[in-house]
């Protein structure tokens, strides 16, 4: 049986496309967008903060990923999905002063926010929906006493955001 050579190449560049994919996978370093698992929050005290922060996770292992600032947060968008945040105090007031939070992914994040916190309403807690803290981003988050000092955001898919920053390789 014959094989054109240039078969023979699309296989073996498939193959190793695949496995380089999956040993990227298992180390937790998935280059692509799929899937979009939602994240956890974490907010520090100040830019200062968030940068010790971030170079402390580096220190053991999480490395930082991208960088998605906007309306004055500051964001590190670390490779596990964890996010480090630096949020000014009118955003904290505006959130309950949450400082820690969990990232649901949803096609339309108000709708979802709503039907979360009428869930929780319906447990018996208060629940109540906030979508102005970023108008750069479609998140719309619940702020409930179901957990103290932690918000549910609801955000689109990371592909319907705006294009987080590569962070460059000799930062700290």
């Amino acid at each position: 049986m014959f094989l054109p050579k240039w078969l023979i190449l699309l296989v073996v560049l498939l193959i190793a496309g695949l496995g380089t994919w999956t040993s990227l996978l298992a180390i937790g370093r998935n280059p692509l967008p799929f899937p979009d698992v939602g994240s956890r929050i974490f907010v520090a005290s100040s830019p200062e903060a968030k940068a010790a922060i971030v170079a402390l996770l580096k220190q053991n292992g999480t490395r930082e990923r991208f960088r998605s600032d906007s309306s004055g947060i500051l964001r590190s968008i670390m490779w596990d999905g964890t996010i480090i945040n630096y949020s000014p105090p009118e955003v904290l007031e505006n959130l309950a002063g949450a400082t820690s939070g969990i990232g649901l992914v949803a096609s339309d994040p108000t709708v979802s926010a709503t039907q979360a916190a009428e869930f929780l309403r319906s447990r018996g807690f208060e629940a109540n929906v906030v979508s102005d803290v970023d108008p750069d981003l479609p998140i719309a988050y619940v702020v409930t006493n179901a957990m103290p000092g932690t918000i549910i955001n609801f955000r689109k898919h990371v592909i319907h955001l705006p294009r987080p920053q590569p962070v460059p390789k000799d930062t700290d």
